[in-house]
């Protein structure tokens, strides 16, 4: 029998069962055959891990490929391979597009373009509404039979309770979460950056936190009411974490994603005008952005994402209010969380392992997030020390615009392993 690979003497940081520890990881068909110490290498081909964590594949459960209809912004060809070399070995993709993702068989031909050109794995995300608008379900049915994994309306808040409350009894007859951008349409009208200090001192409209606190209060009222999941898209401010804290507490089905950015930069950036830190929510003050990490430690939040927003050159290169909010994400997000949380003590790296791969393949009822015998050879290896600097110009996604170009790094995947085979290493996509 032919040993295919052998990642050995590496750090498993494994949280679906709590391991911590040096040893060897054997690969056989693109399935993990055995977890153990001086693992038989004959026939294989050996990984030199020593010095390493080897953690189960990072997932992104919120990413903007932009395909179908945006391919000037990014592709699935162009955004798996950024995953890829940012150490993410699946991504779920939103479906804010054009046209659409709200019937069967877009699903179907975007899952086809995946198998064909993604490098890493590629989930689909369902509209809750035909054509975003709010007004009709989409054709959800259709859609879980074709393979998406929830159901969004991703930039926009489902405005209308009643919808809402429908769309999430729908979707828990098929066992599928309930994603929502929480912003009150209204309160956030006109808004380009957070409403407080320094919007004041900037004379720049802004987007109030309680717009996301009344959304958030909402959701989890009807999650209460109708005992299904929903899933708080990237929570932004204090008072939406203490609210799911609470949600939790009292048992619902309530889970919530964090991004980089919310967990380590504040709205002072807006003070250089500069639209790549423009996004929405916004990035908020002091006290939101400690209130985000806090949730992160004690297990309210669950989930670290990047919300991967690509956009053109021209589009972002103008002025503060007139540009879209987004920016890129997967391959700087790795590299900020260990340099911005861990290293500075503030998080752990099993935590963080979690909320990048074990907690985001539970909550999308995927069968990832572990490694043990039998499951797929999905892999992040990382280099905690690894000091690098962000060059945004020589990102594989076509979106160059982030908030943490120039900026100093300490620790890097420098492996990414996809069913068994490597897809990137050192810092190069293979495919």
């Amino acid at each position: 029998m032919t040993l295919t690979l052998l990642v050995k003497g590496g750090r498993v940081v494994n949280p679906a069962v709590q391991q911590d520890e040096i040893c060897d990881i054997l690969i056989e068909d693109g399935k993990i055959k055995a977890v153990g110490t001086n693992l038989p290498a004959e026939g294989a081909e050996v990984y030199d891990a020593s010095g390493l964590v080897v953690a189960p594949g990072f997932i992104d459960m919120h990413v903007h490929l932009r395909q179908p209809g945006q391919s000037a912004k990014e592709t699935i060809a162009t955004g798996t391979r950024a995953a890829a070399a940012g150490g993410i070995t699946r991504v779920a993709t939103m479906p804010n597009t054009s046209p659409v993702i709200d019937k069967a068989i877009i699903v179907e031909g975007l899952k086809y373009k995946a198998e064909k050109e993604g490098v890493v794995k590629v989930e689909v995300i369902g509209a809750i509404s035909k054509n975003l608008e709010g007004q009709e379900l989409s054709g959800m049915g259709g859609m879980v039979k074709a393979g998406v994994v929830a159901f969004s309306d991703d930039g926009r808040f489902v405005e209308n309770s009643d919808f809402m409350r429908k769309a999430m009894e729908y979707a828990s007859m098929f066992d599928k979460v309930i994603i929502d951008h929480c912003e009150e349409t209204e309160l956030v009208a006109g808004g380009n950056m957070h409403e407080g200090v320094v919007s004041n001192q900037l004379g720049i409209k802004g987007r109030p936190a309680v717009a996301e606190d009344i959304a958030v209060a909402r959701d989890i009222l009807l999650a209460e009411a109708t005992g299904t999941p929903v899933h708080i898209a990237h929570i932004s401010t204090k008072n939406a974490v203490d609210m799911v804290r609470q949600a939790k507490k009292k048992g619902l089905r309530v889970t919530a994603e964090a991004t980089p950015q919310h967990m380590i930069l504040t709205d002072e950036a807006i003070r250089s005008f500069e639209t790549r830190f423009k996004v929405n929510p916004p990035l908020r003050s002091d006290d939101h952005r400690a209130a985000v990490v806090e949730g992160l430690k004690d297990g309210t939040i669950d989930a670290i994402v990047t919300d991967h927003a690509p956009h053109e050159w021209e589009e972002k290169d103008q002025e503060f209010n007139l540009a879209p909010s987004g920016f890129v994400g997967l391959e700087t997000s790795v590299g900020a969380v260990l340099t911005y949380l861990y290293h500075t003590g503030e998080v752990d790296l099993m935590t963080i392992v979690n909320a990048m791969s074990t907690a985001q393949a539970k909550i999308l009822r995927l069968d990832a997030g572990v490694i043990a015998p039998g499951k797929d050879a999905d892999l992040t290896i990382l280099d905690l020390d690894k000091e690098w600097t962000v060059d945004a110009s020589a990102f594989y996604s076509k979106g160059k615009a982030s908030p943490f170009d120039e900026m100093i790094f300490k620790g890097k995947a420098v492996a990414t392993v996809v069913d068994g085979a490597f897809v990137m290493k050192d810092g190069e996509v293979l495919r």
